[in-house]
Order: structure tokens, then sequence, then C-alpha cells
């Protein structure tokens, strides 16, 4: 502000000090008390105008002349404010002029600048504008991403697109070290204006919403809401996969009302996309919105769209986390959907060509075990799983075993004491629906943790051989894993490589290890009486 009246404006602050400085909302500074302020070329024979005799040890050592200007350069006595703020800024009131001798608390950075401007010489005190540029200098103090981005924005208005998304690209890094109100009143609405008149798009979501947990809750609904709502309704195929990545972000501030009229009818275009991605990303948004789905959107909408997910989806790794998603969401389902649901679903799952989903499939029976009755267990579900006991995988092989072994041991409580036959069925045709879902969801959420996690936590990598080709890291459908074949070569590889480093070597093997160990001290002492002699004459003897 200083550098634009010296230098745009042609004027004279002359009451330069902290009473003279506001701050707004975001934290910014905002120059004021401008009732002292005088033309570059003021009148001489006008005395300075004081409004407080405090205000004297403010003023330069060399003193003013009548139009309030200090000798020396028309800069020279703001400049010498100026380094009187900082010192207060630091270190608290002036309490006279000899104190700006001692530097206090005010930052190494800023010493030698600092110093320029309270110098004794006040032809040598430099320009606001050279100030300004000397701390901005690399390593300066004000050579950092907050100042850098606190000027960007100011300017936004009239950078390039490019310009635009890169930075808040790099925004959402430096936000953290931001000051929460600068993020909430000087960012956020920068961004939301981006978002609601600029070309941004995706990019703006990740810093939007670090900045949205500095809010309120009713801040929350009021600024926020409304924009991802809208996001929603968006064609563009990165706003749609960035919203499902980050749904857990502002879930919680989604009501009811507006996630089953104005977010899941956009969001289930994602199960029939082309792109494994949005398929992958809207299936395990649905952990997150079945608890807000109402009774058509849960029990028949999304049940249709997960029966041909699982049936025909061609990638393995979605095929898994829908078996999985339904498994997780089952508390949520009325009676009637259950138990037309959940068997067929994951005995289908049991069939599929890719272990992850058998696996899924067990794993599924195991933690919705209480919603199928004695009857279902001995006739329907076991079964299915005892099938799964020759399976080729060792793992599904596995997790059968544990089922089975399961449910047998409900049935055989059951038959030690009929009584309990209501206690065991309670759960059979409870409604799926408010706090008792949530309740027996988390009877068994560590299944989540030990059972499926393990298969959708790693990533299928491509084979050349591999059944599900064409996953790979970081690829849309790389949720569930596969390990790599186990081949005889690997395996003998491996067992000599452990034995190597365990020391537990045959005779023969040592024998061959010393040959080796040998002739590589034959090699080193035939190279070092080589270069002993020195390079070799041309013509001395035949070379090779």
């Amino acid at each position: 502000m200083a550098h634009f009246l010296v230098n745009d404006c042609h004027l004279l602050h002359n009451n330069l000090g902290v009473w003279a400085v506001f701050v707004d909302r975001a934290g910014e500074w905002k120059l004021g008390g401008l009732d002292h302020v005088t033309p570059e070329q003021g009148d001489p024979s006008l005395p300075p105008r004081r409004s407080n005799p405090d205000m004297e040890k403010y003023d330069p050592p060399e003193g003013l002349n009548g139009s309030g200007k200090a000798a020396g350069e028309k800069w020279s006595g703001d400049v010498w404010r100026l380094g009187c703020l900082i010192w207060e800024v630091f270190n608290g009131p002036l309490p006279r002029a000899s104190s700006l001798r001692s530097l206090g608390k005010i930052p190494k950075q800023l010493v030698p600048h600092y110093c320029e401007l309270v110098g004794a010489n006040p032809k040598a005190r430099p320009n606001p504008a050279r100030f300004l540029q000397n701390c901005r200098a690399p390593g300066g103090f004000l050579s950092n991403s907050f100042v850098e981005s606190n000027l960007f924005l100011e300017e936004i208005q009239i950078k390039e697109p490019a310009e635009k998304q890169q930075f808040f690209q790099d925004l959402s890094e430096n936000l953290d070290s931001f000051p929460e109100d600068f993020c909430r009143h000087k960012v956020l609405p920068q961004l939301l204006t981006a978002f609601e008149f600029g070309s941004a798009g995706a990019v703006v979501l990740t810093p939007l919403f670090k900045v949205g947990k500095y809010l309120s809750p009713e801040e929350y609904q009021q600024k926020i809401i409304p924009v991802i709502v809208k996001m929603f309704s968006s064609t563009d195929r990165a706003m749609r996969i960035r919203l499902l990545q980050q749904m857990e972000n502002f879930i919680q501030y989604l009501n009811e009302a507006a996630v089953n009229s104005q977010i899941f009818p956009h969001v289930v275009h994602g199960f029939t996309d082309t792109n494994p991605a949005i398929r992958e990303q809207t299936v395990k948004s649905m952990l997150l919105l079945a608890p807000k789905l109402n009774e058509t959107n849960l029990n028949q909408e999304l049940m249709r769209h997960f029966a041909r997910l699982q049936a025909r989806d061609d990638q393995g790794p979605i095929r898994c986390n829908t078996t999985v998603c339904l498994g997780k969401i089952a508390p949520y389902l009325n009676a009637g959907t259950r138990q037309r649901v959940l068997i067929s679903a994951f005995s289908r799952a049991t069939k599929d060509p890719f272990p992850a989903s058998r696996a899924a499939g067990v794993l599924g029976f195991a933690a919705t075990h209480n919603y199928y009755s004695a009857a279902e267990s001995a006739a329907r579900v076991l079964p299915t799983l005892c099938a799964l006991t020759i399976d080729p995988d060792k793992s599904v092989r596995d997790q059968a075993f544990k089922a089975i072994r399961s449910f047998l041991t409900k049935l055989e409580t059951l038959s030690e004491d009929p009584s309990k036959l209501a206690e065991i069925e309670k759960d059979v045709m409870s409604s799926g629906q408010g706090q008792g879902a949530a309740a027996s969801a988390a009877s068994w959420a560590g299944w989540a943790v030990t059972g499926v996690s393990s298969l959708t936590s790693k990533l299928i990598r491509t084979t050349p051989g591999g059944v599900e080709g064409g996953i790979t890291e970081g690829s849309p459908a790389a949720s569930a894993s596969s390990d790599s074949p186990i081949t005889e070569s690997r395996v003998k590889g491996n067992w000599n490589s452990r034995k190597a480093r365990a020391g537990w070597l045959s005779k023969a093997e040592l024998a061959k290890k010393k040959r080796e160990e040998r002739r590589k001290e034959l090699e080193a002492k035939r190279a070092e009486r080589k270069a002993a002699k020195g390079p070799l004459k041309l013509g001395a003897r035949k070379l090779d």
C-alpha cells in the first residue's frame, strides 16, 4: 500500500503505524489513517498536521519540513515509519525512538531490510517498491507459498486458465500451513467463484474439501452443499470420479432428501458407465450413501444394478467389490429384500471365475449369518459352502471351512436346545432401517477389516497370461488381489537364496564358492602387477 501511495499516486501517508492498520476477517491488513496524507509536492508553508503529540516519536530523526516530508528522498519519512511498524509488530509498542536499535524478536531474514528502513541516512532508505522486491527475493522473508498464493488470488481474474489450473492443483498442498481465517474468508470464496464462473472444473474439489473442514455445519450447508449438488449433475467424468472418491469428506453434511432426489439419480448412471473407474467408485460410494437412501432407491433400484454388475460386469474386481458392498450394506436392507437377494447373490459369487469374488461370497455368507433362518442355513447356505471345500484356490477353501464351522456351530447349538430358535433367528425379519441397522452393521464391522480388506487392498498387475488382463496398478478396476503363479524355478531360487543367507551350504557348494573367491583373488593380483609396470610402449610387445 505504501508502495502504491508513493510511486503510483505520488502521495505521502505521514501517519504509518499500528493505529493505521486494519485487519479484515481473512486476516489481511488494510492501510487506513489517511487523514494525514499530503501530496508529494506539498506547500512548504503549511505546517505538518498532528492530532496526537505521541506520534512525534515515530518521526524520522532528521525531522520534517513544512510539508510533512523528511529530508532526503520523498519516501524517507514513510519508510522510517514502516520500520517502526515492523518493530512494533514483533516487539510490542515502541517506547522511544532509540529502542529501534534493539532488534528484539524481528526475524533474521527481515533484519537486513529492516535496518535499511531505519538507517540514519535518509537518502539511503529504499523505495517501498525496492523493499518489497528485496524481501521477496529467493530465501527472503516474503518468499513463501502463503505470500505467493495471496498475490495470485488478488490477480486471479486476469490469469490465464492454465495458470489457474496449476494454482488450484498446487494449492491443496499449501492449505495446511495457511491461517484458518484466511482459508475460510479468502480462499473459499475464490474456489466457489472459480467453479461457478470459471473453467477450473474438478481441480477445485480437493482444496474445496480441505477448506470445508474449517466451516461450521451451518456454513457448510450454506456454502458448499449447493456446489456439491450441482457438481453431481456434471457430465465431466473427472469431476464425477473425484466427487465419488472424496465423498467421505462431505457425506455427513448431506440430508436424506438431497441424497435421494438430487444426488442418487445422477450417481446411478455410474453403474452403466463404460469406464471401469467410474463403475468401481460408484460401487464403493454406496457404502456411504446406503444409510441415507429411501426404501425404493435402496431395496429396488440399487439391488437391480448390483445384480447386473455381479452377473455381467467384465471386470473381476468390480464383481468382487459389488459382493463386498452388498455384504456391508445388508443391515440397511429390509427383511423381504434380504430374504430375496442375499443367498442368491452370495451363491452366484461363489461360482465366479475370479477367486477373489468367490472368497468375497464366502465372507458375505459369514458376515450376514444372522439374517438366515436355521432351515435356510441347513438347506441352502451349507451346501453352497461345502462345494467350495474343493475349490482350486486355497484361500477360498480356507474361508469356506471357517464359514462352515460357524454355521454348524449355530445349528448344533439349536439341536442341543431347540428353545433358542427365537433368539438365533431374532434378526431374520428385523427392519433394515434406523439405529438397529447401524448397530447390526457394527456387530460385524471386523469382517471388513480382517476379511475382505485383504482382498481389496492389493492391486492386480498386468501379466502376459493373466485371466483378468488389462488391469494395472492405479487402474480403475484394481481393487482385488490375485497372487502371481508360483513356479518350480521360483521356489528353487527362493530356497537357494534363503540357504545362502543362513549359511546352509553343502560341501560341493562350499568348494565351488572357495574356487570362485580364489579366482577373483588371482585376477586382482594380476591387475595390480600390470598396473605397477606402467603403460606399455608401442612396439614393445605385440598387443591383442
